[in-house]
């Protein structure tokens, strides 16, 4: 039942960048040859644009025929309901976070170009089995038994359909931006977001085991500065081991490939 919550996790990374701004400004209106006596006043500047929409998804017209859409803070039984049609209602059931789905979906993709992902933000319970290194306090490397722990969930991962789970995203995609605005961004697009992060993941690096670990206190980090430096998002894949990072970039690409692909779009 493990590999069940990749399944939702696939959910979870469709709706996963910082939002591509274009900022301008009007030309200063200025006065040929004022006056002497009248002093020069400050041209008015106009107000910043909004930021450029890279990728649009559907206008309204895209739901013409269909039920309405819940207020956000009141979706959770629908946006439940439509991942289990996906997932299986056993697996959402035991596996989702049945509070602020959306929210906590939201905050979870955002937070992957970061260092950390807040645990109390996760849409989803942890993936089984304890983290594992093998070595000592001196010298210590990844287990690859850890790599084990994500193979049953790549499983689920494989046949998913993305077009499927793009379409559901769409249908509730003004809720996920919503929930985007309420995070901080009043003129953030989510969508360019989730973009950005999905390409974030697909540029994490292939690396081979054995991979270094250092114990500078309580938890294990990657020895090589550079590979600690990076996003959460890559460190997750990194950790799932090669074989499965290949999987789940995949998956990404077909997802990515789904969004950019959906019709009526606005302009």
């Amino acid at each position: 039942m493990s590999g069940r919550r990749l399944a939702i996790a696939a959910a979870v990374v469709l709706v996963l960048g910082v939002v591509a701004a274009v900022w301008y400004f009007g030309a200063h209106p200025t006065v040929k040859n004022p006056p002497a006596a009248q002093a020069q006043q400050p041209a008015a500047v106009p107000p910043p644009a909004q930021p450029a929409i890279l990728h649009p998804m559907p206008d309204a017209g895209a739901r013409a025929g269909l039920p309405p859409l819940p207020a956000l803070n009141d979706s959770d039984a629908a946006i439940t309901s439509a991942l289990g049609e996906i997932l299986g209602a056993d697996a959402v059931k035991i596996y989702l976070v049945p509070e602020n789905v959306i929210r906590r979906i939201v905050a979870t993709v955002d937070n992957l170009p970061r260092q950390k992902t807040p645990v109390s933000k996760r849409p989803v319970t942890a993936v089984p089995g304890a983290f594992q290194a093998e070595g000592d306090e001196e010298h210590a490397v990844l287990d690859s038994r850890n790599f084990a722990r994500y193979r049953p969930m790549v499983a689920v991962i494989r046949p998913l359909d993305m077009e499927r789970v793009a379409t559901l995203y769409a249908h509730f995609y003004p809720l996920f931006q919503s929930a985007y605005q309420d995070l901080g961004y009043p003129n953030g697009y989510f969508n360019d977001r989730l973009i950005e992060v999905i390409d974030l993941l697909l540029a994490t690096p292939q690396v081979s085991p054995p991979i270094e670990l250092a114990r500078p206190n309580v938890m294990y980090v990657y020895a090589d500065a550079a590979l600690e430096a990076r996003p959460a998002g890559q460190k997750l894949l990194i950790r799932m081991g090669p074989d499965n990072a290949v999987a789940v970039k995949a998956k990404l690409l077909e997802l990515r490939a789904a969004l950019t692909a959906l019709p009526l779009q606005k302009k």
